[in-house]
């Protein structure tokens, strides 16, 4: 109960929150798209250049086991989504192999707030994390498209492509390779701008987040209970088995809850333009308002306080 008082009155969930109350009382608040864009850039850039400082430090040998167990999730996560989604969401195959690639997916936001209570709730993490976060944006997307039996040509290797060269993997991965060249050392000069000022443009970016997750919510009320029950148990599912098995293969406990929050998210920036382009025909009024009006509010208030007690309950 500490850490869900904790993690609901922190900043960032808070933002988030607010930005819904904005929506739902007729504000005109808004911020403008170019400094969302703006916001998600850093936010993506900082987060892979904090990732490689703390690769540059990482012995190799360190990252096998992680790494084999973020693949292997990968995989298992849009199917078990893609088995819940039909069975009990009721969703058609094509709807339901769209929405499990996106559980299959990551949500590069989910894992920075549970990065940042992790941090409140003084538990060691690991560094290679962000690391993680690139290696599971791909297999799951993979898998949903193969579950839908895409069959158009060209429609697998656009949807790729798209995953490949889109921002958060080339901003992330690209900001590894400096940080990881440079190290700590090195990006003394540049920690100022993306370091220190990192949780408050991160509360901007959930305030955004909040509007569109209000604009979207009427959507509920089409997708029925049976879908916002799954958006709220596949979380729960692939988030608690995801910490249990890094704190089995040696993750620290706050590691293993941020792990389990990366691998119980749902993606709303890369899944939604793979799938948009692989699969125009899935609603996303279905997949879109499951990772972000549902999955992605349920992690924030409950998923990440939930993984963060399992991980210290499991942790010797």
């Amino acid at each position: 109960m500490d850490l869900l008082i904790q993690n609901l009155i922190s900043p960032v969930v808070l933002a988030f929150l607010l930005g819904i109350i904005a929506r739902r009382i007729g504000s005109d608040l808004e911020i403008p798209s170019a400094i969302y864009q703006g916001l998600s850039i850093y936010l993506l850039f900082a987060i892979g250049l904090k990732g490689g400082v703390a690769l540059s430090e990482t012995a190799p040998g360190e990252l096998v086991w992680p790494i084999l167990l973020t693949l292997a999730l990968g995989c298992l996560s849009p199917l078990s989504a893609y088995f819940f989604l039909t069975k009990l969401g009721k969703l058609g195959r094509v709807d339901a192999a769209a929405t499990a690639a996106h559980y299959g997916s990551v949500s590069v936001v989910t894992f920075v707030a549970a990065l940042e209570a992790v941090k409140a709730a003084g538990m060691p993490s690991n560094g290679y994390l962000p690391a993680l976060v690139a290696v599971l944006e791909v297999p799951g997307i993979i898998i949903g498209l193969l579950l839908a039996r895409q069959t158009k040509s060209g429609g697998m290797g656009e949807a790729l492509k798209e995953v490949i060269t889109g921002k958060s993997i080339f901003l992330m991965m690209g900001g590894m390779f400096i940080g990881a060249a440079c190290g700590a050392k090195g990006m003394a000069g540049v920690a100022p701008f993306f370091i220190d000022p990192f949780k408050g443009v991160l509360c901007l970016f959930l305030l955004e987040l909040g509007m569109v997750a209000a604009n979207r919510m009427g959507d509920l009320k089409k997708a029925g209970w049976r879908v916002i029950l799954t958006g709220c148990l596949l979380p729960l599912l692939h988030g608690c088995l995801a910490t249990a098995a890094a704190t089995a293969i040696g993750m620290t406990s706050g590691g293993a809850a941020v792990f389990g929050a990366m691998v119980g998210s749902a993606s709303y920036i890369a899944a939604p333009a793979a799938v948009r382009i692989a699969l125009p025909q899935a609603s996303p009024g279905i997949y879109l308002t499951m990772a972000l009006g549902v999955t992605f509010p349920f992690n924030l208030a409950i998923g990440i306080p939930i993984f963060l007690k399992l991980a210290q309950t499991l942790s010797p």
